[in-house]
């Protein structure tokens, strides 16, 4: 790995609070991701399952993590499982972990080896009343492959069909929305990193750059500063491509008078973060681009002030889009008559902000969390709202990463330039 090694506590603390919301008498079973071939004998580079990830700090593949609070050995109340080292198998691919590296990360104190597994699983099994198997329940989730969870999952019940089976990610969903103040020191390190690459960019940043070059100086600087690379796929889109949300294509050329918004964040220890910014390509701000900043970077004001725990999902989202009408009636985009004519499935700022203002953020760029419900103390929201303007080929979108507090919230971003101000300073420099 690129970082700094973390504290294995982070990780023995996300173990005690999964376990703690167990039943009685329940094991849990958590299995790496697979590793996905690409073409020929090459594979995808290996990202690890984010609730094992989460519980161990493991990221090699072939991994288990069981849990079971109640096993009367302590020995076996934590469970590490990994691939026992081969020596033919390192020379081609590289080391992978000895069971003190294993405990030392993790904070596990038990390592048992993939090959010798499966004896000692059953003896756990037949000790426990209920077990606990994971899957993929991100309300985003698509696609027709079958993972080895769910094979994982097939392979358990045929096994042990007289066992209640129960729902890890019922529990991850809720646990893993709440960040842990270890966590979010591993957050800010990717944070850094991010806003360190913007306010390097925008001394690149000039007419005929184009989109992938700005992509290459974003990953170099990542890879410098101990990040395995982007957290996802970099949005760097000049002109009317910025309306498209996912552009990832980043093939044009960024032309004088232009904006390009850029999407982009880094992975650090495991962790992502999220930014978006929107510049000119020529260093200035024309003054209807400025209008149009300043009403998305008041959005985006407006927005944080209302994240606040106890607040509901359906009222924050409710808030944003009347706050939202309000800001495109003053710069034009709408008409009072507009906003008294919409109608609550088709509301009049949807023609110029066709996307939530806010995801949960972690281990996923899109992490676990709830949709409905409370704004809980300890979440890390992203906070992005857009503007985009088909008639005048713009799109403008303002994104910082927040913690939500008791006494405050804390914007994980907030050294990353904002203003047209200050990026037009620092364009100029």
């Amino acid at each position: 790995m690129k970082y700094f090694p973390r504290q294995p506590e982070l990780f023995s603390l996300n173990r005690t609070r999964f376990s703690e919301a167990l039943l009685p008498g329940s094991i849990a079973i958590f299995v790496s991701n697979d590793e996905m071939p690409s073409n020929g004998d090459a594979f995808y580079p290996f990202r690890q399952n984010s609730d094992l990830f989460w519980l161990s700090g493991i990221s090699q593949e072939d991994s288990m993590v069981i849990l079971f609070p109640d096993h009367p050995d302590p020995r076996y109340r934590e469970v590490l499982v990994l691939v026992r080292p081969n020596e033919l198998k390192e020379k081609w691919d590289g080391k992978r972990l000895k069971a003190e590296e294993g405990k030392r990360i993790s904070g596990i104190r038990t390592i048992v080896w993939r090959d010798a597994v499966d004896a000692l699983l059953q003896q756990w099994v037949h000790l426990a009343e209920n077990i606990y198997l994971n899957s993929n329940e991100n309300d985003r989730k698509w696609g027709p492959v079958t993972t080895g969870e769910y094979r994982f999952i097939r392979e358990m019940k045929k096994r042990y069909p007289l066992h209640s089976y129960h729902r890890s990610a019922r529990i991850l969903k809720e646990l893993r929305a709440i960040k842990t103040p270890m966590e979010i020191g591993v957050m800010q390190g990717a944070m850094d990193i991010t806003h360190r690459t913007f306010s390097r960019l925008l001394g690149f940043i000039r007419p005929g750059v184009m989109e992938y070059e700005i992509e290459a100086e974003i990953y170099h600087s990542f890879l410098s500063q101990r990040s395995p690379g982007p957290a996802y796929s970099s949005i760097v889109a000049s002109g009317d491509r910025a309306r498209t949300l996912h552009y990832i294509t980043n093939n044009g050329e960024c032309r004088d008078g232009e904006l390009v918004l850029m999407d982009f964040g880094a992975e650090y220890g495991g962790y992502c973060a999220d930014l978006t910014r929107t510049v000119p390509v020529n260093g200035k701000f024309s003054k209807r681009q400025k209008e149009v900043y300043d009403a998305c970077l008041h959005l985006h004001r407006y927005a944080k002030s209302l994240l606040k725990p106890g607040l509901s999902f359906a009222s924050y989202h409710k808030k944003m889009g009347e706050e939202a009408n309000r800001a495109f009636v003053k710069i034009g985009l709408l008409t009072k008559a507009d906003v008294k004519n919409q109608t609550p499935e088709s509301p009049a700022y949807w023609k110029y902000m066709y996307h939530g203002v806010s995801h949960h953020l972690g281990i996923d760029v899109h992490d676990l969390g709830a949709r409905s419900g409370e704004i809980r103390e300890g979440m890390v929201l992203t906070v992005e709202p857009g503007i985009y303007i088909e008639e005048e080929q713009m799109g403008i979108r303002i994104e910082n990463d927040v913690w939500i507090t008791r006494n405050g919230n804390k914007d994980l971003l907030e050294k990353a330039p904002i203003t047209t101000e200050e990026i037009e300073k620092l364009m100029k420099g």
